[in-house]
C-alpha cells in the first residue's frame, strides 16, 4: 500500500472490489491495478459531489416523550448539526454510535470512549477502538446492529456518511449528529461542540483550548519562515493530490507548507508532466504501513516516469502520519510532524543551538529517512 493512500479513500475500493480482488490490491504496491484507478475516479467523482440535501433534511426521531406507568417522561436536547440539521437527542446522552473513524478518534479524544457502544469497520485509532462492536462500513453499515446497540445518538460526518443512511436511521427513531469541518479551525471547533451535544461541554473547551495553544506555538515558530512547495500524494497510479480548498491543503499551509496544485477539486487528478514542470521540493504522504514505507519509496524512485521530478531524484520525501486525512484533533499531531520536517531550523533549541548535532538539522535530503 502507498505511504500516500488514506485509509479513507482506500475502503471505497475494498467496499466494491470482490474479495479476491482486494486481496490482490493489498498485495500490490505503487503497480495498482487499472480497475482501482478507474473505481478511484469515479469514486473520488462521487465524493466531490457530496449530497447538497443535508441541510434540508431533519431528523423525525423521537418527536414526542410519553410517560409510562407513572414513570418520567424522557427528555430531549434539541440541536443544529453542521450541516444545518435539527435534531433532538435524549438526554443524557449515554450510548454513542460512530460512523465514522474520524468521529471515533474524537469521542476518544474527549475521554468519552466508555458511552462508544459501536463504530465502523475502519474505526481503528486508537487501538482500543478496534474492539468496540463494529457496525459494518461508513457507507453501508448495518442498521439492524445499529438497533440492536440502542444508541442515544448516531454520529455521522457529511465527507463520508450518506443520507441514505441517515434517512434509515430517521425511520428507524434513531437520531443521528452529523459534522462538517472542512478546515483545521473547524476541526478544533467541531471537537468543541461534539463535546457539548454529547454531554461533556467541560472537556469540549478543555481540547480546543489545548488544539489551539499548539497551532499557535506552532505558528510563532515557523510563520515567519518561507512556506516549502510540495506536492500532497493521495495516489501514485492514477497521480490524485490534493484540492486547495480541502482541509489537508489547510493543514499543509498550517505546517509551513503549500500545495504546488492550485485546484478547486477535491481530489484532483494530476499529470507528471505538469508536476515536473512545477518542480516540487518534497514530495508528502501520509504513512499507512510504517514498516514498508521505506520500500515502496525506494520503488517509487527507480521508476522512470517518476525520476523527472527533482524531489524523487533527490529523494526529497516527508512521510508523516495519516492522521492528516482525518477531520479529528490527532491531525494536529501531524501538522506539528511535518513543520519540523520541513522547517527543522526552528525546533532547534536555543540554548543549545551552537552544539547542536547535526541530526537536528536535517536537509531536504534526510527527510525520507524520518
Amino acid at each position: 500500500m502507498c505511504p500516500g493512500f488514506s485509509r479513507g479513500i482506500i475502503f471505497w475500493a475494498k467496499i466494491f472490489l470482490p474479495k479476491d480482488d482486494r486481496e490482490l490490491h493489498h498485495t500490490k504496491r505503487f503497480g495498482l491495478i487499472n480497475i482501482a484507478g478507474m473505481l478511484l475516479r469515479v469514486l473520488l467523482a462521487v465524493i466531490a459531489t457530496a449530497p447538497v440535501m443535508w441541510a434540508q433534511t431533519a431528523s423525525t426521531a423521537s418527536t414526542t416523550s410519553v410517560a409510562q406507568n407513572g414513570a418520567p417522561a424522557q427528555t430531549f436536547r434539541e440541536v443544529v448539526d453542521e450541516t444545518g440539521r435539527t435534531v433532538r437527542i435524549p438526554q443524557p446522552v449515554m450510548r454513542i454510535v460512530s460512523l465514522a473513524p474520524s468521529l471515533t478518534e474524537t469521542i476518544y479524544a474527549l475521554g468519552l470512549q466508555d458511552r462508544l457502544v459501536g463504530d465502523t469497520d475502519y474505526c481503528d485509532y486508537p487501538p482500543e477502538a478496534q474492539k468496540k462492536q463494529k457496525v459494518g462500513g461508513a457507507i453501508n453499515p448495518s442498521l439492524e446492529e445499529i438497533a440492536h446497540l440502542r444508541p442515544d445518538v448516531v454520529l455521522v460526518t457529511r465527507h463520508l456518511n450518506t443520507l441514505d443512511t441517515v434517512h434509515s436511521l430517521d425511520a428507524l427513531g434513531i437520531p443521528s449528529y452529523a459534522t462538517d469541518p472542512r478546515n483545521v479551525d473547524e476541526i478544533v471547533a467541531s471537537a468543541k461542540r461534539l463535546g457539548d451535544v454529547l454531554g461533556a461541554p467541560e472537556a469540549g473547551a478543555a481540547l480546543a483550548e489545548e488544539l489551539q495553544h499548539r497551532l499557535d506555538v506552532l505558528r510563532q515558530k515557523i510563520g515567519a519562515l518561507p512556506p516549502r512547495r510540495v506536492l500532497f500524494v493521495v495516489w501514485t497510479d492514477p497521480l490524485i493530490s490534493i484540492g486547495k480548498d480541502t482541509f489537508i491543503a489547510d493543514a499543509l499551509r498550517r505546517a509551513g507548507a503549500v500545495s504546488i496544485i492550485d485546484s478547486k477539486q477535491d481530489w484532483p487528478q494530476v499529470n507528471l508532466e505538469e508536476v515536473a514542470h512545477l518542480q516540487p521540493e518534497v514530495l508528502v504522504f501520509a504513512e499507512s504501513h510504517s514498516e514498508t514505507t521505506a520500500q515502496h519509496l525506494d520503488v517509487l524512485a527507480t521508476r522512470p516516469a517518476w525520476r523527472i521530478l527533482n524531489a524523487v531524484r533527490d529523494r526529497n520525501f516527508a512521510v508523516i502520519s495519516e492522521a492528516v486525512n482525518r477531520p479529528a484533533p490527532r491531525i494536529v499531531t501531524a501538522i506539528e510532524e511535518l513543520a519540523e520536517k520541513l522547517h527543522p531550523e526552528a525546533f532547534v533549541e536555543k540554548p543549545g543551538a551552537d552544539k547542536v548535532s547535526g541530526n537536528a538539522l536535517l536537509d531536504a535530503k534526510g527527510l525520507c529517512a524520518r
